[in-house]
Protein backbone atom coordinates (compact mmCIF):
# COMPACT_ATOMS: atom_id res chain seq x y z
CA UNK A 1 0.00 0.00 0.00
CA UNK A 2 1.13 3.68 -1.21
CA UNK A 3 0.87 6.50 0.81
CA UNK A 4 -0.31 10.00 -0.69
CA UNK A 5 -0.31 10.73 -4.15
CA UNK A 6 3.20 12.44 -5.47
CA UNK A 7 5.18 11.54 -2.82
CA UNK A 8 8.38 9.69 -3.36
CA UNK A 9 9.60 6.22 -1.94
CA UNK A 10 12.26 7.13 0.53
CA UNK A 11 12.47 3.62 1.92
CA UNK A 12 11.72 0.36 0.10
CA UNK A 13 11.53 -3.41 1.55
CA UNK A 14 11.37 -6.12 -1.35
CA UNK A 15 10.92 -9.52 -0.80
CA UNK A 16 12.72 -9.79 2.37
CA UNK A 17 13.66 -13.39 3.45
CA UNK A 18 15.43 -14.36 6.90
CA UNK A 19 16.39 -17.64 7.76
CA UNK A 20 18.17 -18.49 11.07
CA UNK A 21 19.44 -22.06 10.67
CA UNK A 22 16.34 -23.39 8.95
CA UNK A 23 13.84 -21.50 10.79
CA UNK A 24 12.34 -18.73 8.82
CA UNK A 25 12.02 -15.17 10.93
CA UNK A 26 11.03 -13.21 7.99
CA UNK A 27 8.91 -14.37 4.88
CA UNK A 28 8.55 -12.01 1.91
CA UNK A 29 8.72 -8.64 3.65
CA UNK A 30 7.79 -5.61 1.30
CA UNK A 31 6.54 -2.70 2.25
CA UNK A 32 7.57 1.00 1.21
CA UNK A 33 7.67 4.27 3.47
CA UNK A 34 7.62 7.19 1.72
CA UNK A 35 9.12 10.83 2.12
CA UNK A 36 7.82 12.31 5.25
CA UNK A 37 5.65 9.67 6.46
CA UNK A 38 5.29 8.40 9.74
CA UNK A 39 4.97 4.55 9.67
CA UNK A 40 4.33 2.03 12.56
CA UNK A 41 5.38 -1.38 12.43
CA UNK A 42 3.81 -3.04 14.73
CA UNK A 43 3.40 -6.96 16.08
CA UNK A 44 3.50 -9.47 18.36
CA UNK A 45 6.83 -10.35 20.19
CA UNK A 46 9.13 -12.59 17.77
CA UNK A 47 6.95 -11.12 14.90
CA UNK A 48 10.24 -10.34 13.11
CA UNK A 49 10.07 -6.10 13.56
CA UNK A 50 13.50 -5.82 15.20
CA UNK A 51 14.62 -8.61 12.57
CA UNK A 52 13.23 -6.53 9.93
CA UNK A 53 15.19 -2.75 11.34
CA UNK A 54 18.38 -5.16 11.57
CA UNK A 55 18.16 -6.02 7.73
CA UNK A 56 17.11 -2.27 6.96
CA UNK A 57 20.23 -0.76 9.08
CA UNK A 58 22.62 -3.39 7.78
CA UNK A 59 23.61 -5.32 10.81
CA UNK A 60 21.87 -8.66 9.24
CA UNK A 61 22.33 -9.78 6.10
CA UNK A 62 18.87 -10.68 4.65
CA UNK A 63 18.97 -14.66 3.08
CA UNK A 64 17.36 -13.17 0.04
CA UNK A 65 15.38 -9.94 -1.29
CA UNK A 66 16.86 -6.53 -0.80
CA UNK A 67 16.16 -3.05 0.98
CA UNK A 68 16.14 0.55 -1.32
CA UNK A 69 16.99 4.09 0.33
CA UNK A 70 16.61 6.50 -2.32
CA UNK A 71 16.96 4.09 -4.73
CA UNK A 72 20.45 3.30 -3.66
CA UNK A 73 20.38 -0.98 -2.74
CA UNK A 74 21.82 -1.28 0.57
CA UNK A 75 23.19 -5.01 0.39
CA UNK A 76 26.83 -4.93 1.34
CA UNK A 77 26.87 -1.57 3.02
CA UNK A 78 27.84 -1.47 6.94
CA UNK A 79 25.62 -0.06 9.27
CA UNK A 80 28.05 3.24 9.10
CA UNK A 81 27.77 3.64 5.76
CA UNK A 82 23.82 3.27 5.61
CA UNK A 83 23.80 5.89 8.26
CA UNK A 84 26.28 7.84 6.21
CA UNK A 85 23.59 7.99 3.66
CA UNK A 86 21.02 9.65 6.01
CA UNK A 87 19.31 6.33 7.20
CA UNK A 88 19.81 6.75 11.26
CA UNK A 89 18.27 4.28 13.85
CA UNK A 90 17.87 4.42 17.87
CA UNK A 91 17.81 0.91 20.17
CA UNK A 92 15.58 -0.60 22.46
CA UNK A 93 18.57 -0.24 24.97
CA UNK A 94 19.96 3.78 25.37
CA UNK A 95 23.28 4.09 24.05
CA UNK A 96 23.99 7.66 25.69
CA UNK A 97 27.95 8.28 27.14
CA UNK A 98 26.85 7.88 30.65
CA UNK A 99 29.89 9.47 32.70
CA UNK A 100 29.42 13.06 30.07
CA UNK A 101 27.06 15.60 30.38
CA UNK A 102 23.85 15.78 28.76
CA UNK A 103 25.91 18.71 26.26
CA UNK A 104 28.64 16.91 26.00
CA UNK A 105 26.96 14.18 24.07
CA UNK A 106 25.30 15.93 21.90
CA UNK A 107 28.18 17.65 21.20
CA UNK A 108 30.76 14.56 20.65
CA UNK A 109 28.00 13.33 18.22
CA UNK A 110 27.60 16.19 16.52
CA UNK A 111 31.97 16.39 15.96
CA UNK A 112 31.50 13.03 14.32
CA UNK A 113 30.00 15.43 11.16
CA UNK A 114 32.16 18.07 11.43
CA UNK A 115 34.37 19.50 8.82
CA UNK A 116 37.75 20.73 10.90
CA UNK A 117 40.64 18.67 11.37
CA UNK A 118 42.09 18.09 14.85
CA UNK A 119 45.17 19.93 14.33
CA UNK A 120 42.09 23.37 13.63
CA UNK A 121 40.98 22.42 16.94
CA UNK A 122 44.44 21.98 18.88
CA UNK A 123 45.91 24.86 17.24
CA UNK A 124 42.66 27.11 17.77
CA UNK A 125 42.80 28.26 14.12
CA UNK A 126 40.17 30.43 13.26
CA UNK A 127 38.46 27.91 11.16
CA UNK A 128 38.24 25.46 14.50
CA UNK A 129 36.90 28.12 16.50
CA UNK A 130 34.23 29.00 13.79
CA UNK A 131 33.37 25.20 13.84
CA UNK A 132 33.03 24.72 17.31
CA UNK A 133 30.93 27.45 17.92
CA UNK A 134 28.55 26.47 15.45
CA UNK A 135 28.34 23.12 16.78
CA UNK A 136 27.72 24.06 19.98
CA UNK A 137 24.90 26.16 19.08
CA UNK A 138 23.59 22.98 16.77
CA UNK A 139 23.84 21.00 20.06
CA UNK A 140 21.63 23.60 22.19
CA UNK A 141 18.68 23.75 19.84
CA UNK A 142 19.00 19.94 19.40
CA UNK A 143 18.34 20.21 23.47
CA UNK A 144 15.74 22.61 23.32
CA UNK A 145 14.48 20.73 20.22
CA UNK A 146 13.85 17.29 22.51
CA UNK A 147 13.43 19.35 25.76
CA UNK A 148 16.44 18.64 27.39
CA UNK A 149 18.03 22.07 27.34
CA UNK A 150 17.25 22.61 31.28
CA UNK A 151 19.47 19.10 31.68
CA UNK A 152 22.39 20.71 29.56
CA UNK A 153 24.53 20.67 32.60
CA UNK A 154 23.39 17.22 34.42
CA UNK A 155 25.77 13.47 33.62
CA UNK A 156 23.57 11.75 31.24
CA UNK A 157 23.47 8.43 33.37
CA UNK A 158 21.74 10.35 36.21
CA UNK A 159 18.85 11.49 33.94
CA UNK A 160 15.44 9.61 34.36
CA UNK A 161 15.52 6.75 31.59
CA UNK A 162 12.16 8.59 29.82
CA UNK A 163 14.75 11.73 29.59
CA UNK A 164 17.66 9.40 28.64
CA UNK A 165 15.25 8.09 25.99
CA UNK A 166 14.79 11.73 24.09
CA UNK A 167 18.75 11.96 24.27
CA UNK A 168 19.06 9.08 22.44
CA UNK A 169 16.72 10.63 19.82
CA UNK A 170 18.89 14.03 19.88
CA UNK A 171 22.43 12.25 19.43
CA UNK A 172 20.20 10.10 16.52
CA UNK A 173 19.51 13.95 15.02
CA UNK A 174 22.56 15.25 15.39
CA UNK A 175 23.46 12.64 12.90
CA UNK A 176 21.17 14.91 10.07
CA UNK A 177 18.80 11.99 9.19
CA UNK A 178 16.59 11.65 6.31
CA UNK A 179 14.97 8.95 7.75
CA UNK A 180 14.77 8.16 11.41
CA UNK A 181 13.93 4.32 12.77
CA UNK A 182 12.76 4.53 15.85
CA UNK A 183 12.85 1.18 17.66
CA UNK A 184 10.54 0.82 21.01
CA UNK A 185 11.28 5.13 21.76
CA UNK A 186 8.78 5.18 24.81
CA UNK A 187 9.87 1.74 26.54
CA UNK A 188 9.68 2.67 30.28
CA UNK A 189 8.38 6.11 29.88
CA UNK A 190 5.10 7.08 31.87
CA UNK A 191 1.56 8.97 30.45
CA UNK A 192 3.49 12.62 30.44
CA UNK A 193 6.38 11.21 29.04
CA UNK A 194 5.13 9.61 26.18
CA UNK A 195 2.87 12.38 25.41
CA UNK A 196 5.83 14.75 25.21
CA UNK A 197 7.48 12.26 22.84
CA UNK A 198 4.47 12.05 20.70
CA UNK A 199 4.58 15.92 20.19
CA UNK A 200 8.40 15.21 19.39
CA UNK A 201 7.69 13.15 16.57
CA UNK A 202 5.81 15.72 14.64
CA UNK A 203 8.06 18.15 15.66
CA UNK A 204 10.70 16.21 13.94
CA UNK A 205 8.37 15.18 10.87
CA UNK A 206 7.60 18.90 10.61
CA UNK A 207 11.72 19.06 9.98
CA UNK A 208 11.49 16.94 6.91
CA UNK A 209 12.40 13.67 8.59
CA UNK A 210 10.72 10.61 7.64
CA UNK A 211 10.02 8.15 10.38
CA UNK A 212 9.55 4.10 11.08
CA UNK A 213 8.94 3.21 14.36
CA UNK A 214 8.31 -0.17 15.77
CA UNK A 215 6.81 0.17 18.97
CA UNK A 216 3.88 -2.09 21.46
CA UNK A 217 2.07 1.04 23.29
CA UNK A 218 -0.73 0.88 20.70
CA UNK A 219 -2.45 4.91 21.46
CA UNK A 220 0.91 5.97 20.27
CA UNK A 221 1.37 4.28 17.41
CA UNK A 222 -2.42 4.80 16.24
CA UNK A 223 -2.04 8.17 17.74
CA UNK A 224 1.02 9.12 15.51
CA UNK A 225 0.99 7.18 12.41
CA UNK A 226 -0.15 8.39 9.05
CA UNK A 227 -0.21 3.87 8.32
CA UNK A 228 0.52 1.07 10.57
CA UNK A 229 1.99 -2.12 8.92
CA UNK A 230 1.49 -5.36 11.20
CA UNK A 231 3.43 -7.95 11.38
CA UNK A 232 2.63 -11.80 12.79
CA UNK A 233 5.08 -14.57 12.43
CA UNK A 234 7.24 -12.92 9.74
CA UNK A 235 4.61 -12.00 7.25
CA UNK A 236 2.26 -8.75 7.23
CA UNK A 237 -0.85 -9.55 7.94
CA UNK A 238 -2.31 -5.79 7.60
CA UNK A 239 -1.87 -2.28 6.23
CA UNK A 240 -3.51 0.73 6.40
CA UNK A 241 -4.49 3.61 8.15
CA UNK A 242 -4.73 3.34 12.18
CA UNK A 243 -8.54 3.23 12.20
CA UNK A 244 -8.44 0.00 9.42
CA UNK A 245 -5.90 -1.59 11.40
CA UNK A 246 -7.75 -1.10 14.92
CA UNK A 247 -10.82 -2.95 13.09
CA UNK A 248 -9.03 -5.19 11.07
CA UNK A 249 -10.55 -9.38 12.67
CA UNK A 250 -7.15 -10.35 11.59
CA UNK A 251 -5.27 -7.78 13.66
CA UNK A 252 -7.58 -8.38 16.54
CA UNK A 253 -7.19 -11.69 16.58
CA UNK A 254 -3.30 -12.00 16.00
CA UNK A 255 -2.36 -9.12 18.33
CA UNK A 256 -4.59 -6.51 19.63
CA UNK A 257 -7.07 -8.38 21.37
CA UNK A 258 -10.79 -7.14 21.17
CA UNK A 259 -10.45 -4.50 23.41
CA UNK A 260 -7.82 -2.69 21.42
CA UNK A 261 -10.73 -1.86 19.30
CA UNK A 262 -11.81 0.81 21.56
CA UNK A 263 -8.19 2.17 22.26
Amino acid sequence: MMGAPGRLPTLEVEHIVVRFDGLLAIADLNFTVEEGEIVGLIGPNGAGKTTAFNVITGFLRPTEGRVLYRGTPLRGLKPHQIAGLGLVRTFQRTSVFQTRTVFDNVLTALHRRGHTTVWDALLRLPRGNAEERRLREQARELLQLVGLERHAGERAGALPYGDQRLLGVALALAAQPSMLLLDEPVSGMNATETARFMKLLADIRRLGTTILLVEHHMPMVMGVSERVIVLNYGRIIAEGTPAAIQNDPEVIRAYLGQKAKHA
